[in-house]
């Protein structure tokens, strides 16, 4: 299925979900007094269940009333049946009361069903929430096309039956079923999942399993990764019937799989970024994505369909005579979130290509305590130098600047601030071997901003960057290109800031473009 027909498709009416209960409007005069909870008091007889659940969860004085975020909140909200259909379908309970009886399980149930803000379905991401639940989980969005409807889908679980009641304090989406909290790691997801046989098996030749099988609450310190499958059947269509049909066509010579220069190892690793990646974050750029084996992935957003390996990969005709070269994503089945990031599914099995250059923007994203500040608006001292791994600095006191929705001429609405006689220096990920543009990005209109020194692995790039000047009170932030630099490796790369004249230091991204 095409990313052009989802986005055109959102732009139509839509025609959901057919069901045979009977949606409830909001049956009120004033809108602003109409809370949530007061939408499921005046509906009791269908909610029940559900009301239950959260009273015993001591959810119903927060639906009741504002987001003191002023973000307001959107419950995404299963009738009785729905709550029947959860406890059938549970190892854990075989009633409601079951789940009244555990507290801890009620408060984290009715929790997982509300997102800290308030989303209109135009609103929806072809992936997850900006925002997190009441019970700190992301939950995500599909957007499926058949033949007589159209439907989203939240969590690949739960079809929306019923979209957009809007009350004083947020909105309310009916749902065919209860959603089931994230409780598995991507590896136990591969597992409980017999579909996806020949690959999770493949992870276990390799001894890969531990990159994918950890809970990223257990520890703040670990990042999230993205794991590529290829479904059983796509194996299948290709000869390949079983882990070891797989590791003759892989790796036919060398019978040592759980070495890092095995050729299944590679290819195992190649199906792992580094980083959580939603469908809609591929969208509208052409990257490569750091993997877990020696070389990186080119995914490219671009065009009508998201490709990997775009004219790399052998020529086939595709069901509307297009000419197809490239792996693409099954994107009703993708966007699977586990407690270690997320899982999509691909068309065609993914050997390793020689990847080419491409624009490398980099945010700082590689840090998870960033990560961290990002959920939330913020000026952040970063006390402890040990916190960030990749970025290290003295002289002077180091914050992180996290805006939010504030209107910012930085790149994504955050930054790095410092402010003395400093020194400041950041390693890339690895970057593929090649001539590329060097470019700043950086905080330029304010007299007591610092002028600039920049160094790439200890040699100095450009002259002199006079921060104090370039920028408009619209645009404070500047792209400031540096000069060239000729890669001679496949590796990381260090770059170093220090100031000639010390002042303010406002970093927002270091760039890399092919020419």
């Amino acid at each position: 299925m095409k990313k052009i027909t989802y986005i055109l498709s959102l732009l139509l009416v839509v025609v959901f979900y057919s069901c045979e209960r009977t949606p409830i409007e909001a049956n009120f005069e004033d809108v602003e007094k109409f809370s949530i909870y007061d939408y499921l008091m005046e509906n009791k007889e269908q909610f029940s269940s559900f009301i239950s659940i959260l009273e015993k969860g001591n959810l119903d004085k927060t639906l009741s009333a504002y987001n003191p975020d002023g973000t307001n909140y959107t419950l995404f909200l299963p009738d009785n049946q729905a709550v029947n259909k959860f406890i059938e379908e549970s190892p854990l309970f075989s009633s409601l009361n079951d789940i009244l009886n555990n507290s801890d399980y009620a408060a984290a149930f009715s929790r997982y069903h509300v997102v800290n803000m308030g989303v209109h379905t135009n609103q929806f991401p072809f992936g997850a929430f900006s925002e997190p639940t009441l019970s700190e989980d992301f939950l995500t969005v599909s957007f499926v096309i058949e033949t007589d409807t159209s439907y989203y889908r939240i969590n690949n679980q739960a079809s929306v039956i019923y979209p957009n009641i809007e009350v004083s304090n947020g909105y309310i989406h009916l749902i065919e079923t209860a959603l089931k909290p994230v409780t598995t790691t991507s590896y136990q997801w591969l597992e409980q999942n017999p579909g996806y046989s020949i690959f999770k098996d493949a992870v276990d030749l390799t001894g890969l399993q531990h990159l994918i099988d950890f809970n990223l609450k257990e520890d703040e310190t670990l990042r999230p990764v993205t794991l590529l499958v290829e479904p059983d059947r796509i194996y299948n269509q290709n000869g390949v019937s079983n882990v070891n049909d797989l590791a003759a066509l892989i790796s036919p010579n060398d019978n040592n799989y759980t070495s890092a220069t095995n050729p299944l190892y590679n290819y195992v690793a190649y199906h792992i970024l580094s980083g959580q990646y939603f469908i809609d974050n591929f969208e509208g750029e052409s990257t490569n994505y750091i993997t877990f084996s020696e070389i990186p992935l080119n995914i490219n957003g671009l065009g009508i369909d998201i490709a990997i390996n775009k004219a790399k990969e052998d020529t086939i005709i595709g069901p509307s005579g297009q000419i197809i070269d490239y792996i693409g994503f099954f994107y009703d089945e993708s966007n699977v979130i586990t407690q270690s990031g997320a899982i999509h599914f691909i068309d065609r099995i993914m050997k390793q290509r020689t990847p080419s250059r491409s624009n490398l923007t980099f945010e700082f994203y590689e840090e998870p305590l960033l990560n961290n500040y990002r959920l939330e608006p913020g000026n952040y001292l970063i006390e402890d130098s040990e916190a960030l791994i990749n970025i290290q600095w003295s002289g002077a006191d180091l914050f992180f600047i996290e805006l939010g929705e504030q209107e910012s001429s930085a790149w994504g609405a955050d930054y790095l601030e410092i402010n003395g006689d400093f020194i400041i220096s950041y390693t890339t990920p690895r970057i593929i071997q090649g001539r590329y543009r060097v470019l700043l990005r950086a905080e330029a209109f304010n007299a007591q901003n610092a002028l600039v020194e920049v160094f790439l692995d200890g040699k100095k790039i450009g002259s002199l960057v006079d921060l104090t000047t370039g920028g408009s009170s619209n645009s404070p932030f500047q792209t400031i290109e540096l000069g060239t630099v000729d890669f001679k490796r496949y590796a990381t790369h260090v770059v170093e800031v220090r100031p000639l004249i010390p002042g303010r230091f406002l970093w927002d991204f270091i760039r890399f473009e092919p020419f």
